[in-house]
């Protein structure tokens, strides 16, 4: 319940304080006083958005408070204990708006987030103002009335949380068919490519040992000759250099007995000797292993031409092609797994399609039953609201589907976040009539007892502790606005209920009433509330509402009378 509201330099709005009571509270005033930017403080309070052009001219900030008591296991009370917040003084929201648009919130002291607000004052309170009845006229809002009635918010989020995983799937599966279909053209070219390298066969540094090698083949003649003229001077010939060797060690070796310094020099030139034989045999080796043939200096000039050419083609390098070779070897199997990907998501895709199928179809079979039973509760409470002979109808349609890649019933029905249904409410005022929208035949009267009615319906499954109506009396009057009084203090008895009004009918039901005036003070206009708490009080306000500023004896005794009546009945 909201027990307190503090508004200050908000609007035209100076400093102003409200404590409202249970039952049913009305605010009356005149025109223009300020009752209606009351209700838009409590919207802010709620979660609204703010802008800077709700400071009061002249000050710096606006300042708005709340004070709700609630239930220790109320929805809010909860999410504030998750929060560390202690709710043994209720729930306190406070809002700073400063005259840059910005906004401070305040939940009993602590700052917190507008989000947070919005999930804490979620069923606190319930406001119908003047742009619920033009409101009621969008047919798009038809269908949250009723899943709000219905209570099927939980089924339409499972069906809005399996279209928000179709949607991207379907779309991911477009990208892959297109992708696949400009692959399909490269296909062939990417494929010759990897061949080309694969077939190469190129190792890692080839290319310089190729460069080596070819040095070698190239100069391979000289080095035959020059290697083999070695091995002649030093062993073949006679009169070689071992030969000599051998002779100067024999004729040092005879005096080795007698002179151990010239026996040292004679096995040193025996090792030389042996180090020589050991490099000739080195030679023969070696220049057995040089190749002369022309062929192999061809072969490797032309090994060399085609690392070259794949070089100049896949970046200038080994380590280039092989990168290339890389990626172009990844998107060939990318490719190459189109389909399987395609078909993987096409599996994923079909099973959530039959998941939304059935989730929207039960969605629309529970929304249709309850809509009977919305249907025939409205007409009750518009009876009560002297439109005994209305009708009052929903209407289920879908929105044909002619794309086939959109998201569809078994029937070719359109399926959104929202499931399969089109609902829209049907009026008849009068019996013969067909029923027809709203927007077609709902006068102003009709369609402020209709929202009342709606609001009435509604609230028997919601847990709004108080509901707040702005202007409800819009475009009645008469018996009505007394029948529309009575549903108001009906609506009192289970929950609190604050009402603007213009209409003394209305007004005079209230277990409490509030007037509200606009005054003017050193050039500058504010709005003033006076609680009505004294009999006296409410039969001159309520007179005034009937006969405006000149009061009679007889608006007198007639406000009297109507808050007597009420009373009784």
């Amino acid at each position: 319940m909201l027990h307190a509201l503090v508004i200050k330099n908000f609007a035209i709005i100076e400093d102003l304080r409200i404590e409202f009571g249970s039952g049913l509270s009305v605010l009356t005033g005149e025109t223009g006083a300020g009752k209606s930017i009351i209700i838009q403080a409590v919207n802010l309070l709620l979660g609204s958005r703010a802008s800077a052009d709700l400071v009061r001219t002249g000050k710096d900030n606006a300042e708005l408070e709340a004070v709700f008591d609630i239930a220790p296991d109320s929805h809010a009370a909860r999410l504030m204990a998750d929060q560390g917040m202690g709710t043994e003084d209720g729930l306190i929201i406070r809002r700073v708006v400063s005259g840059e648009g910005k906004s401070r919130i305040y939940i009993n002291s602590r700052q917190t987030t507008l989000e947070f607000l919005k999930q804490v004052t979620q069923n606190l309170a319930g406001v119908s103002s003047q742009h619920a009845h033009q409101g009621l006229l969008n047919e798009d809002l038809h269908l949250d009335i009723l899943d709000e009635f219905a209570q099927t918010f939980d089924l339409r989020k499972d069906v809005a949380g399996l279209y928000r995983q179709i949607v991207p799937l379907k779309k991911e599966i477009a990208r892959l068919k297109a992708g696949k279909e400009k692959a399909d053209k490269e296909l062939e070219l990417l494929q010759f490519q990897v061949d080309e390298i694969e077939k190469a066969n190129i190792q890692p540094g080839e290319d310089e040992e190729l460069i080596q090698k070819r040095d070698q083949l190239q100069n391979a003649g000289q080095v035959f000759e020059a290697v083999n003229g070695a091995i002649d001077n030093l062993y073949d010939r006679e009169g070689s250099v071992l030969d000599q060797i051998s002779g100067i060690s024999s004729r040092f070796g005879r005096f080795s007995g007698s002179d151990e310094k010239l026996g040292a020099m004679a096995r040193r030139l025996d090792e030389i000797s042996y180090e020589l034989q050991d490099l000739v045999s080195e030679f023969r080796t070696f220049s057995a292993g040089i190749d002369l043939d022309p062929q192999s200096l061809d072969q490797v000039d032309q090994r060399l031409d085609q690392i070259t050419r794949l070089k100049r083609k896949y970046g200038g390098s080994i380590d280039s092609i092989f990168g290339q070779y890389r990626n172009m070897a990844k998107d060939l199997g990318d490719i190459q797994g189109f389909d399987g990907r395609i078909e993987q998501l096409e599996q994923e895709q079909k099973g959530l399609v039959a998941r939304i199928r059935q989730k929207a179809k039960a969605l629309s079979m529970r929304r249709q039953k309850e809509a009977l039973a919305l249907a025939g509760l409205a007409k009750t409470e518009l009876a009560a609201l002297e439109m005994g002979r209305a009708t009052f109808e929903v209407d289920f349609s879908s929105d044909p589907c002619n794309d086939p890649d959109e998201l569809m019933t078994e029937d070719k029905g359109k399926i959104s976040a929202t499931g399969m249904d089109r609902v829209r409410f049907l009026l008849s005022p009068n019996p013969g009539e067909a029923p027809r929208p709203l927007a077609k035949i709902a006068s102003g009267g009709e369609l402020s007892r209709i929202v009342l009615a709606l609001k009435a319906v509604l609230c028997q499954g919601q847990s709004f502790e108080t509901l707040i109506f702005d202007e409800v009396d819009a475009g009645i009057g008469g018996a009505t606005s007394d029948k529309v009084g009575l549903k108001l203090r009906e609506l009192g008895r289970v929950q609190q209920v604050i009402c603007i009004t213009h209409l003394a009918q209305i007004a005079r039901y209230g277990n409490h009433q509030f007037r509200i005036t606009k005054q003017v003070s050193e050039g500058r206009t504010a709005t003033r509330i006076t609680p009505l708490t004294c009999q006296d009080d409410r039969i001159k306000e309520i007179a005034r509402m009937i006969g405006g500023s000149q009061i009679t004896d007889a608006t007198l005794a007639h406000a009297r009378e109507l808050l007597d009546m009420a009373v009784e009945s």
